[in-house]
């Protein structure tokens, strides 16, 4: 089960200029497609004086997996596609890229528009960095306090990150545990309180 993924490091901007045109490659990390559209949309009406607003972007993994990619006027597969695919070559995901182009009265030609396009988009995600999401699930174990020592030990054993504590006549801890260590931690934890997931 996969539990982690790669991703941008932080929100990026990016610009050069090929033939007197101008590219702003924008990145962004998103966790749905909904936010990928919302910040596609945002670019896209920041820009609106360009000529074109390219996109791609690729949410989730192996059968969750969504990508899309959009030329925005540009010719059929010079743009999207090549965006698109410096994310894929990347290996990573929750990314969207936007390039914006304004015209410099030269044209590229298709060879010249993928390289530029996907030249752009190399860049940024370059630029922006990588950086490591774990999966985690949240779980709830409520215990006595003679419990408590044991309890904490197989937190720290198995790096689970505490959120929230409350002692009153019992001690409830709210905790996140990365979902692969899920199951074998709830199984030794069920020995010493009630857990609830």
């Amino acid at each position: 089960m996969q539990d982690h993924y790669w991703t941008i490091k932080a929100d990026t901007i990016w610009e050069v200029k090929i033939e007197r045109s101008l590219f702003i490659a924008r990145t962004k990390e998103v966790n749905t497609e909904q936010e990928a559209k919302e910040f596609i949309q945002q670019v896209s009406q920041e820009h609106k004086q360009a000529t074109h607003n390219c996109s791609g972007y690729r949410i989730g993994w192996s059968k969750n997996e969504a990508t899309y990619s959009d030329d925005d006027g540009e010719p059929s597969g010079t743009a999207g596609k090549p965006i698109l695919g410096a994310i894929l070559s990347s290996g990573l995901t929750n990314v969207a890229i936007v390039v914006t182009r304004y015209f410099g009265g030269k044209k590229l030609g298709v060879r010249g528009l993928i390289e530029a396009y996907g030249g752009a988009a190399r860049e940024v995600i370059e630029q922006a960095g990588k950086q490591e999401k774990i999966l985690q699930d949240n779980v709830q174990i409520t215990c006595l306090y003679p419990q408590l020592n044991q309890v904490l030990y197989w937190l720290e054993k198995y790096q689970a990150e505490i959120n929230k504590r409350d002692y009153t006549e019992e001690v409830n801890l709210q905790f996140a545990i990365r979902q692969r260590d899920k199951e074998a931690l709830v199984d030794i934890l069920k020995d010493y309180g009630t857990i609830e997931e």
